[in-house]
C-alpha cells in the first residue's frame, strides 16, 4: 500500500483520538463519548495492509490510553485482535458494501470495550461498573455503526484528492508495428 494511505489512516487516528479527549459536547449530549478508533480499524483492515493495521493498532491504542485513564497498553491488543480477525477474512467480506461495513463498525466497536474491560480486569484494575456502563457500551457501538462508512467516505474522497489514480492500459502494444496507407 502507498505510504500517504498509511500516513492519512494514521493522521486521521491521532485526530480521532485528540477530538475525543478536546470536545465533550457528545459526551455532553448522549452521557457516553464515542470511540472512533473501532471503525477506523475496520477500514485499515479492509482497504490498507498488515504494516498499517499493526501501527493503527499501536499508535492509535497508546495515543488513546495516554489521554484517557486508562492504563498505558490496555487499547492496544483489543484494536490489534479486531484489525487481525476483519484483516484475514477481508478476502470474503463485501467491504464496499455500506451494510457489511454497519455490521462490522458495530461488531468491533461492541467487542473493543469488552476487550478492554477483561484486560483491565485481568491486570487487577476495579473499573466502575453499572447499569451506566451498558448506556455508553450501546451508544458505542451504534456510534460506532455509523461511523463506519463515514469513514470509508472519508478515505475515499481523500484517496481522490491526494493520491494518483492508475493509468489504463491502453489497447494497442506499444511494440506492434501499424502499417498505415492503402493495401
Amino acid at each position: 500500500m502507498n505510504w500517504v494511505h498509511t500516513t492519512l489512516v494514521l493522521g486521521s487516528a491521532l485526530l480521532a483520538v485528540f477530538w475525543e479527549s478536546a470536545f465533550n459536547g457528545v459526551r455532553h449530549v448522549l452521557g457516553a463519548q464515542l470511540d472512533l478508533l473501532p471503525p477506523l480499524m475496520v477500514y485499515a483492515a479492509l482497504k490498507t495492509d498488515l504494516k498499517t493495521v499493526c501501527l493503527l493498532a499501536v499508535l492509535g491504542g497508546l495515543w488513546f490510553d495516554s489521554l484517557s485513564v486508562n492504563p498505558l497498553g490496555v487499547s492496544v491488543l483489543p484494536l490489534f485482535v479486531i484489525g487481525l480477525a476483519i484483516y484475514t477474512q477481508r478476502e470474503v467480506i463485501l467491504r464496499d458494501e455500506t451494510f457489511a461495513q454497519l455490521v462490522l463498525g458495530f461488531g468491533a466497536s461492541t467487542l473493543a470495550p469488552v476487550l478492554a474491560l477483561l484486560l483491565l480486569l485481568t491486570i487487577g484494575h476495579r473499573p466502575v461498573l453499572g447499569l451506566n456502563t451498558l448506556w455508553q457500551w450501546v451508544v458505542m457501538s451504534v456510534g460506532g455503526a455509523l461511523m463506519t462508512p463515514a469513514w470509508f467516505g472519508i478515505f475515499d474522497w481523500l484517496r481522490r484528492t491526494f493520491m494518483h489514480s492508475r493509468v489504463p492500459q491502453a489497447s494497442l502494444r506499444s511494440n506492434r508495428e501499424m502499417r498505415r496507407g492503402r493495401l
